[in-house]
């Protein structure tokens, strides 16, 4: 069975000790039930070269370490080697998921990851039917990272996409990006399979349940989205942005 992959936000190295984070300790002593002298894999999503901003160019470390000094509060690894990964797709993706209720986003944000997106930003659209703001929204932004942390440990990715703070879908439509920016809509022209175009970098926007109103759409084509076709059925938000990521990969990535 694989060691199982732990994230850390700290500097790693050889020969050194490491003390787990609480989340950590919680996964691997009190789910796991993992003791002294078991291995485990850590990560901290910092590539080796931290100068270059190309994500795909990139390649990280992982380090296989063994447990040590554990108690019920506490527990360290001894870091005993290194190993490079670079399992990071081509292609970079940009998701601006409109927020959904409940269970749906949660499981967007971790099926996206596990299927390569760079970075998420969740947004508040006009049949968003979520409301956050203040410390609610600061938490459920935490909650989320968590979620892609998670995924990272499952997945073998070394690299933690970024969930962006929650904007409205004005104010990302008016990041500026050269990116090639996509939007999905029944009656358009090309699917993602047959666009003319080759491209690095995605702005993939997805609206919540009940979809994007006429004006958003409208405001997307003004903002330089082009609409694309995921075929001839109506998916549920979560359906629509996993199979356009996937789509995505296919057409630019590494799947």
């Amino acid at each position: 069975m694989r060691n199982p992959r732990i994230y850390l936000n700290q500097a790693l190295a050889v020969n050194t000790q490491v003390q787990l984070s609480d989340d950590a300790l919680g996964h691997v002593v009190r789910v796991l039930r993992l003791g002294e002298g078991d291995p485990i894999t850590l990560f901290n999503g910092l590539p080796k070269d931290q100068a270059s901003g190309d994500t795909a160019q990139q390649q990280y470390t992982q380090y296989q370490a063994r447990l040590v000094n554990v108690s019920k509060k506490q527990a360290f690894a001894e870091i005993e080697s290194e190993q490079m990964v670079n399992n990071e797709s081509p292609l970079n993706i940009h998701l601006g998921q409109g927020i959904s209720r409940g269970d749906r986003m949660d499981f967007t944000l971790q099926k996206s990851v596990e299927l390569g997106v760079q970075t998420i930003t969740p947004l508040f659209t006009e049949r968003c039917g979520v409301k956050l703001t203040g410390d609610r929204l600061k938490k459920k932004q935490e909650q989320w990272q968590k979620i892609v942390i998670s995924a990272c440990e499952q997945s073998g990715r070394c690299f933690v996409p970024e969930v962006k703070a929650p904007i409205s879908l004005a104010e990302w439509q008016a990041q500026q990006t050269d990116a090639l920016k996509l939007n999905l809509h029944p009656r358009a022209a090309h699917s993602i399979m047959s666009l003319p175009v080759e491209t690095e970098q995605v702005r993939l926007l997805i609206g919540p349940e009940g979809g994007l109103s006429d004006d958003e759409i409208s405001s997307a084509r003004d903002a330089g989205f082009t609409d694309v076709l995921l075929g001839p059925r109506v998916l549920r938000t979560e359906t629509a942005a996993l199979t356009a990521i996937t789509a995505l990969q296919c057409r630019f990535g590494d799947l």
